[in-house]
Order: C-alpha cells, then structure tokens, then sequence
C-alpha cells in the first residue's frame, strides 16, 4: 500500500501561486454534513483552499438523498461568481442538469467520490473506483467462504432507491467478485441468482442499516453473508444481527475505511472493508480549481480510465490468499474520521 504522504504527492496537480488565486472562489457541495467521509472531505478543502488562498463556501444536503439542496447549492454558487464546484451528488442523474447550467456559465464542476451519470456531465472526476472497491470485498468474501459460498445467503444493504453510481459500482462490483452474474450493471436488484435474499436501502446511516437487515432477517433468518454500501449501514446490520442472536457466523462487508469502520474490523463486527481517501479527493478538487483559474486548465483523468483515480486499499484481519490487503493496524494509520 502507497503511503498516504507519497499518494498525496504522485497525484498532486500542478499549483499555481498562493497570490495569484487570491480572488478565486470555490464551493463545496457534500451530500451531507455529518457523514465522518464528508467531514473529511470539507476538513480536505478547507486546509487546501486556505493554503491557496481560494475562497471557499460549503453546503451540504439536510440528509442523503437531498437533491432539491443540492440544486440550490449549484445556483447559489453561479450567483456568487464561482470558479468552481466540488460535488457529491445525492442523485447522479437529477443532477446533471443543473450541473450543466453551471458549466455554461463558465464554472468548472468536479465530481468527488460519486461520479454523475453520465459521467462525462462533469468537467472531471475525482473518485474510488468504486467498481474496484466492490470487487475487493466481494472477491474476499467469496474466499473466506470458500466451498460454502455456492450456497450462500446474501443480504445487499445499498443506499438509495435513486440508485446513484457509487450505489451501483460498489454493489455490482461486490455481485462479481463474490461470482454472481450481473444483469443489467447499471442498476442493481434486477439479479436472479438464488443466493441473493434481497435489496434494502439504507440512506447510508446506522438506523437505516438496522431497518434494512432486520427486512432481509424477516424474508431469510438464515443470511450469512451482508453486503454494506459503507460502514455506518455496516454497524446498524451487526446491531440488528445481534438482536436476533444471529452475529455469529455472518460475514459482513464494507466500503469507506473510516476510522470507526477500521475499528469494527480490528474489532470483528466488519470482516473487512474497503478503504478509500476522501482528503485527497478535496484536496485535488480546490488544486483543479486553481489551476483552472489560473490558466483554464482542466484536469486529465488516470491513464486508462474515465475519473482521476484516488486509491483504494482493502482492509482485513483475516487475509484471503491471492487477494491484496492490508491489516487493521495499517488501515488505522490511513484512516479518517
């Protein structure tokens, strides 16, 4: 695993002088405020923004799945003669309109973490591969389990009905990696292997993962493995698994790498997660913002992909053989939140 420090440093973009951006303005747009990623993410584009000199404003949607806010968010930003955007977007599609009317007016719009859809509706895209993340845990779940995954019973604990990208990456991506076909990969639930239970969305929230896992324990008393769109949904599926005696036994997996996340891990609630870097997403945003300021440049995606790419790690205490991971001690000194 590339060290934060040397990460930060091969993917930092050209900057321009701290005096030159004294003028600029940048906004922030997170789906909410008290999500530990989306603290991070500010935390990121405030140190980033103050470094440079970029005035920087922050909104954030009431919950996840607030896209009327987000909307006003856009405008509001437009009105106040920004240079650019930052935005996780509640809903990738909704979105893209608005995204679009800011772009005519001369703003640079750059999507962290949730890419839009389509993804090309943003100037570019700082962002997991979210694919890749479900990928880890989905493949890692499948060795753990060895010869009992063909008879699996799998709880999906996605996000939202709205189905944004990072829903569906990182749903289908955990689908592939455990072996299952994937129907239509643009969306999830339309599956019809037999080991999957059901799909329950969770806003991304600890309540919301409880809710969801006590359906699914409703439908199968019997799941063993859960698959979770982060680890705050992660903690309400355990919390919901204890109640019912049913705790042990059960995989569950995750995406984030949140402090909290970690510890569940190192604690044996997550069996292991995927790690991702939300400072270096803002970060890299507000350096984007700067230079295309400064010059009007706009930021090149990773070689080979459609986004800039900004790492992932899978994390576990139980290491799966040909799968590359790191431990719980390691992922603790990555982590945030």
């Amino acid at each position: 695993m590339t060290s934060m420090k040397a990460l930060l440093g091969t993917a930092t973009l050209a900057l321009m002088a701290t005096g030159a951006a004294a003028e600029t303005s940048a906004c922030l747009i997170t789906k909410t405020d008290t999500n530990p990623f989306f603290v991070k993410m500010k935390e990121g584009a405030e140190a980033k923004a103050a470094e440079l000199g970029v005035t920087l404003k922050s909104y954030a949607g009431k919950v996840d799945g607030d896209h009327e806010s987000q909307v006003a968010a856009i405008e509001a930003c437009v009105a106040d003669g920004a240079k650019g955007i930052l935005l996780t977007a509640s809903d990738t599609k909704a979105i893209v309109d608005s995204v679009k009317a800011a772009r005519d007016a001369g703003v640079l719009v750059i999507a962290l973490d949730t890419p839009l859809d389509p993804i090309d509706a943003a100037d570019a895209t700082f962002a997991t591969d979210n694919f890749k993340a479900g990928l880890l845990i989905g493949e890692w779940a499948k060795a753990t389990m060895g010869d009992a995954a063909a008879n699996a019973k799998i709880a999906l604990l996605d996000l939202s009905i709205a189905q944004p990208s990072v829903d569906v990456l990182r749903d289908q991506g955990f689908l592939q990696g455990f072996g299952i076909d994937l129907a239509d990969p643009n969306k999830w639930g339309d599956e019809s292997d037999a080991r999957i239970v059901g799909n329950e969305v969770t806003s991304g929230n600890e309540e919301g993962g409880l809710k969801a896992m006590e359906a699914l324990l409703a439908k199968d008393p019997d799941i063993n493995v859960v698959y979770t769109i982060n680890e705050p949904s992660a903690a309400g599926a355990y919390e919901a698994l204890k109640a019912a005696g049913k705790e042990q036994g059960v995989l569950i997996v995750s995406v984030d790498g949140g402090c909290p996340g970690v510890q569940d891990v190192k604690a044996g609630v997550i069996g292991a997660t995927s790690q991702q870097y939300p400072l270096l997403m803002a970060s890299l945003g507000i350096e984007a913002i700067a230079k295309f300021a400064a010059d009007g440049t706009k930021p090149a995606p990773t070689e080979g992909k459609d986004f800039f790419d900004t790492g992932v790690a899978l994390i576990t205490d139980k290491p799966a053989a040909g799968i590359e991971s790191i431990d719980s001690a390691k992922g603790l000194e990555l982590c945030w939140g």
